[in-house]
Formats: C-alpha cells, structure tokens, sequence
C-alpha cells in the first residue's frame, strides 16, 4: 500500500552548478502531473512525465527542477563588440554636438553591465541523462516516503476492519432473536389491549412471520461478510488500491444502510451506527491511498 502523500529531493553537479530535483505529491483522484524546469529543457517534459508515471498513478504530483550555483569567472559573457558599437554610437552622438566624448570607468561599467549576458544552460541533451538521473533518485524517496505512510495506514485500516467484524458479528448474533422479541411484544400488547388470541393463532402466526421476512439480514449479513473479505484482500495487495476501495466501501455501506433500514430494533440499530462513524473513517483515510 502506498500513500498519495510524499515527497523526495536529490542533487548533482552538472558542471560547475548544482542540480536540485525536487518531488512532492498531495491527494488527487486521478494522476495530475506538473513540472517547473528552465524553459531551454522543456524538451524533456515527456522523459520526466514517462519516469514519475512509473513510480506513482494518482495523486497531484509537482516536479522542480533548478539549476543554482555561480559558473565562476564564465557566470557572464561580455559582448566585446556590443559594448564598442555602443561606446562607438555615443562618440558621434557627442562628435555631431560638438562635445568631447571620453568615457569614464563608471560609463563604461553601465555599458558593459547592460550588453553583458548570462552564461547559457547546457542544452537538453547534453543535460538529459543527469537529470533523468537525479530524478530517479528523487523518485525513490518519494517513493519510499510513500511506502513508509502507506504501511502506517495499512495498519491503522486492518484494526479498523475489526472493528467493523466485530459490530457485524453481534448484528448476525442478535438477528434471529428479534422476531421472537417482536412475537412476545405483540402477545403483550394483545393482552393490554383485551384480545386474549392463542400464540397459534393464524392471524398472530401471519403477523409475526411478515415481520421476520421484512427484518431478515441473513442475505445482508453475507454479502457484508463478503464484501470486508475482499476490502482486506485488496489491502494487503500490490498495486493500485485507491479506486477498488472505494468501490468496495460504497458496497459495504449500502448493506449496513439496507440492515439498519430492516433490523427494526434499537439493540441492532446502536450497532449500526458505529459500523457507519467506522466506515466514515476509514473512507477519509482511504482518500489517502494510491
């Protein structure tokens, strides 16, 4: 089991400058990826995109990548001939005037500072298998982070599981009680009222067994069974579980609402409503899952 959240961080040179990958991710139902590069890389784009889909399925994943670190004495290039042709246009700015042009350190500061230009990156190419690299590493800490939660919440899920199991059994242990409940119920009642009718009496017999077809969970309590056996199984297995859980939960509350709707009794109902605050939990929590 993996969790949606995580992150992983890893670095390298590239030449002179430091490489910094950088992978988080927070819950999304489907795969939603982003990436923030310099814009001379945006070629790699798809390289990027095909690694982290086979480290994650869902999930809103951001991908950074920069470059940081000063190149040295080749951080900036001038451009010998920008800085003439300008110094040259302002000389016959000066010489139409009439004016004496001698340039000052401070001039031609201001004008070297303006023509300079930052050193460029490596091109994609070049760079591609260093970053695709360090990507890697990136993605297995955040992968491993995933991992590392996803075993946390697993833990948390299968107590939760017998938490359910154990509601659902006292439910399957009180439901054949409740239609002789509901029979001595009715005599009484019967008794209060002043119709002294025999137990055998078809009309008691009729209205007690439409009572204890309607409140029949035999078919509920199986399928329940069933249902949290597979939600386990699926627990425990590799993959995607994310959307498979939450299909099977829908299921598992459907048959606690059908058995809370016909139990028509207050013993039951308590029970039911914990299997409900439990399955809300472990929803919330299953929001978490790849």
């Amino acid at each position: 089991m993996k969790s949606m959240t995580g992150y992983g961080s890893a670095t390298t040179a590239l030449g002179p400058r430091t490489l910094t990958v950088q992978v988080s991710s927070v819950n999304r139902k489907t795969l939603d990826l982003t990436v923030s590069l310099p814009d001379e890389w945006e070629s790699l784009e798809p390289a990027i995109g095909t690694a982290v889909r086979s480290y994650a399925t869902r999930g809103k994943v951001h991908v950074n990548i920069e470059l940081t670190g000063r190149t040295g004495a080749s951080e900036f290039a001038w451009d010998d001939d920008a800085i003439a042709e300008v110094l040259d246009r302002l000389g016959d700015l000066a010489a139409k005037r009439g004016l004496t042009f001698t340039p000052t350190p401070e001039l031609l500061w201001q004008v070297a500072n303006a023509q300079r230009t930052q050193a460029e990156l490596p091109d994609a190419d070049t760079a591609r298998p260093v970053v695709l690299e360090t990507l890697d590493a990136a993605l297995r800490a955040f992968a491993a982070m995933r991992a590392k939660e996803g075993e946390a919440l697993l833990v948390d899920f299968l107590a939760r599981t017998e938490t359910l199991r154990r509601h659902a059994e006292v439910v399957a242990t009180r439901a054949p009680q409740v239609a002789p409940a509901y029979r001595e119920q009715l005599m009484k009642r019967l008794r209060e009222a002043g119709l002294e009718l025999d137990i055998d009496d078809e009309r008691v017999l009729k209205e007690v067994a439409l009572f204890a077809d309607r409140c029949d969970l035999s078919e509920e309590i199986t399928r329940f069974r069933s249902h949290l056996e597979q939600f386990v199984t699926l627990l425990k297995s590799n993959g995607e579980i994310g959307r498979k859980a939450d299909f099977i939960l829908q299921e598992i509350g459907r048959e606690v609402n059908t058995t809370g709707a016909k139990a028509n009794d207050l013993a039951i109902s308590k029970h039911i409503i914990e299997l409900k605050n439990e399955l809300e939990r472990i929803r919330e929590q299953i929001a978490n899952v790849e």
